[in-house]
């Protein structure tokens, strides 16, 4: 597991800041909100982001039949908060087999949706049609949310993406038959509003996604 941050839009190094730059940086991707190390899925985990982050941290409330939380990622520090959160969830595929499901809320140009989406970011713009009717829909925070396929992705994965909260709403699941999770009209809860229900979440092992998309 990794001990330090990284890039959230590509994984790899960052400097912290310092003399010569006020922000992390990515040889790469230049000036970034650091990914922090992923914590094994605990509610203390949890706990953790929901209280330093500044973004959604979006959760399918209830979980679908047999689904379990396998981890939470942010991206930010201590002085700039979570700009970017990551939750992964898994359970038994719509089709059978296991399935994974990471849904990411972050601010514009972070590009951790992009970075488990597996395209190049920072945002999923000119990935999507917004032209045509949205492919899926959920209920995020009670409101109804319109989510487009995103085109161009790696096959093993199927990718919707959308607004939330003013924030980029992106679900991201494996296998790419996962994705018909999607056209269930999930209900997402943000879980800074979830209180003391947030002690109920059932914990299973750490999703790998989250390490290695």
């Amino acid at each position: 597991m990794r001990g330090e941050p990284s890039c959230p839009r590509c994984g790899g190094r960052v400097r912290a800041p310092g003399l010569f730059a006020d922000a992390w940086q990515c040889d790469v991707h230049g000036t970034v909100y650091p990914l922090q190390p992923v914590i094994p899925p605990s509610v203390e985990a949890l706990n953790v982001v929901v209280h330093r982050t500044q973004v959604p941290v979006w959760m399918p409330w209830p979980l679908p039949v047999g689904w379990l939380f396998t981890g939470v990622a942010y991206a930010g520090d201590d002085r700039s908060g979570g700009r970017a959160t990551a939750v992964a969830c898994s359970g038994p595929g719509p089709l059978g087999g296991p399935g994974e499901l990471i849904l990411i809320a972050e601010e514009l140009g972070v590009g951790l949706g992009a970075h488990y989406a597996g395209i190049d970011g920072p945002d999923p713009g000119s990935y999507m049609n917004v032209e045509k009717p949205p492919e899926a829909k959920v209920l995020a925070a009670g409101r109804p949310t319109p989510l487009w396929h995103v085109y161009r992705t790696p096959d093993d994965r199927a990718v919707f993406a959308g607004e939330a909260l003013g924030m980029w709403l992106w679900a991201v699941m494996w296998p790419e038959q996962s994705g018909l999770l999607m056209y269930d009209e999930l209900v997402l809860t943000d879980l800074r509003e979830a209180g003391a229900e947030l002690d109920l979440v059932p914990c299973g092992a750490l999703s790998p996604r989250l390490l290695q998309p």
